[in-house]
């Protein structure tokens, strides 16, 4: 009886370490899908201007020296990646490399930093991040026109001023899936999605 027992402790202490060992790689699997999982791109708001519509044309100074055109057909044909930013934002200011990098590496796009607010501050911005070589925009009637509410915000717009994507963006991935919806012609990935795309 007593050797019974001990032989049937053991028996259940063995599966109790198996069970354990079990459960410590399930959640490593769980890990391991949670990095594959698609993104699912920028988050768009129903607001201002909609995706297919003309953009209003914008004539603004440029905080770096001279002015910037926003919207219109443009004569490079390129289109215009507009990223609103704010110097407390610190997402915003996080993706400023992923866009030079991403900008440099997609011929026919040009990036405009906007932003609102005192100049000072959006100065002092620029010249802490090394924003002097970019157009940087200050213009409230900009952000009410695209309805931007939070950010970091990005608008793509193509080279004849008709807007093509934009939604919220906090990382490389929903800045790409703006130019993702661009080339398949959608408003949003999850549109795309939603009409089937793979």
């Amino acid at each position: 009886m007593e050797q019974t027992l001990i032989i049937s402790n053991f028996l259940l202490w063995l599966i109790v370490l198996a069970l354990s060992g079990i459960v410590v790689m399930l959640a490593r699997q769980i890990g391991v899908l949670h990095e594959r999982i698609t993104p699912v791109g920028a988050l768009m708001v129903a607001k201002g201007v909609k995706v297919g519509e003309a953009t209003h044309r914008f004539e603004l100074e440029n905080l770096n020296g001279g002015h910037v055109t926003i919207g219109g057909t443009r004569a490079d044909g390129a289109s215009t990646l507009l990223f609103f930013v704010s110097p407390t934002c610190p997402v915003c200011a996080s993706l400023l490399p992923t866009l030079r990098t991403l900008v440099a590496q997609t011929p026919k796009l040009k990036l405009i930093l906007a932003s609102d607010g005192e100049i000072s501050m959006q100065r002092d911005f620029v010249a802490r991040k090394n924003l002097g070589d970019l157009p940087y925009v200050l213009s409230t009637d900009l952000g009410l026109s695209f309805g931007i509410g939070k950010l970091p915000y990005a608008v793509l717009i193509d080279g004849d001023g008709i807007l093509r994507a934009h939604g919220l963006v906090n990382s490389r991935e929903h800045i790409e899936s703006l130019l993702e919806a661009e080339r398949e012609g959608v408003a949003s990935i999850q549109d795309y999605m939603a009409r089937g795309g793979h």
